[in-house]
């Protein structure tokens, strides 16, 4: 079989992973092949030797926090949290106090090294910084997380403020390619997403980005997505599965299968050999096969419950990403 420049696939695989463990990188072009190769399996075991070598057996747990539901201005089709559209989600300005310190204080007792508090909207108001210095504050006092944020596009103001908070990691999902972005917003571009991604680097902080596979894109515009995190230096890469939500225009779509799943975890591991690989929102999707991910390139994960979509368990999620032979860079504080 034709594969590329004449390569089958297990010479591809081959001189992938001799490249790849030499220091260098793949283009679109040799990752494109991986892909539509025939054999998976070897493409997932190659997935899981990369991540081996360049990140070992530390598996990065973070959680996150819906501080702010809702009411959101843009057209994010793939969102409940959208105004435009009418999904039935709870919506608030900000979440009780007593809940947040709860929901940090149990991340914390199970290990979990980051929590990010993310907030719904195009940006932040004075008022909602004000409000999340304070919960950042309370939460710094009663654990040992490490903090991140989700709070739209950022200015000079906003991001100063959250750096001041304790705000030591940023992140703005670029959902999509460039290229296919406009199919998934029009309320806001690629381009902004990038700017904040840029102006949060320059005050200081780690970057978070990623996107989520499902929307209707096509394998290209994955590869593209993996690349552009590449060009950007993005060392935290969440892959989202598409949930279709009732309400949200990208409802009627049909969810990805495990194959395409694991071939996209895969080729964002080989396109970013030194990142986090990390499992988001729609995982919970697969059932137990979600955890085949962590056999095929991640090694991070989202856990707890999403913005508007329940998660796995904690507890699961330890037990069975430890039996993979993974260790903890926080284990848990009763353990």
């Amino acid at each position: 079989m034709e594969i590329l420049n004449g390569k089958n696939m297990e010479q591809l695989l081959q001189d992938t992973e001799k490249k790849l463990l030499a220091g260098g990188g793949i283009d679109r072009e040799t990752a494109l092949a991986l892909a539509k190769g025939e054999d998976k399996q070897g493409l997932y075991r190659l997935a899981d030797t990369i991540r081996r070598h360049f990140m070992g057996s530390e598996f990065d747990l973070c959680s996150i926090i819906n501080a702010k539901s809702g009411n959101c201005s843009e057209n994010c089709r793939f969102c409940a949290q959208s105004a435009r559209h009418h999904t039935g989600i709870e919506s608030y300005t900000i979440i009780a106090e007593d809940e947040a310190l709860a929901i940090a204080e149990d991340n914390d007792r199970h290990g979990v090294r980051r929590l990010s508090l993310v907030t719904s909207g195009r940006s932040l108001s004075a008022k909602t910084v004000a409000e999340l210095d304070n919960l950042y504050a309370k939460m710094t006092a009663k654990t040992g997380l490490l903090f991140c944020a989700s709070a739209g596009l950022l200015d000079e103001k906003s991001v100063s403020a959250l750096r001041q908070a304790g705000v030591g990691r940023y992140h703005c999902n670029l959902e999509a390619s460039r290229n296919y972005f406009p199919q998934v917003c029009t309320t806001h571009t690629w381009e902004e997403k990038v700017e904040t991604l840029r102006l949060a680097r320059e005050h200081g902080m780690s970057l978070c980005s990623g996107g989520i596979i499902g929307m209707d894109e096509s394998l290209e515009d994955r590869i593209d997505l993996a690349l552009q995190l590449r060009e950007l230096g993005v060392k935290s890469i969440p892959v989202n599965i598409l949930t279709p939500i009732e309400g949200t225009p990208l409802e009627v779509l049909t969810p990805l299968s495990l194959d395409e799943v694991l071939t996209a975890v895969a080729l964002f591991r080989l396109i970013n050999p030194d990142a986090i690989i990390r499992m988001a929102g729609g995982r919970q999707q697969l059932g137990p096969e979600q955890y085949r991910c962590f056999s095929s390139g991640a090694n991070g994960a989202i856990v707890g419950n999403y913005l508007t979509t329940d998660g796995s368990g904690i507890e699961q999620d330890l037990a069975r990403i430890r039996a993979l032979g993974y260790t903890f860079a926080r284990e848990p504080l009763h353990a």
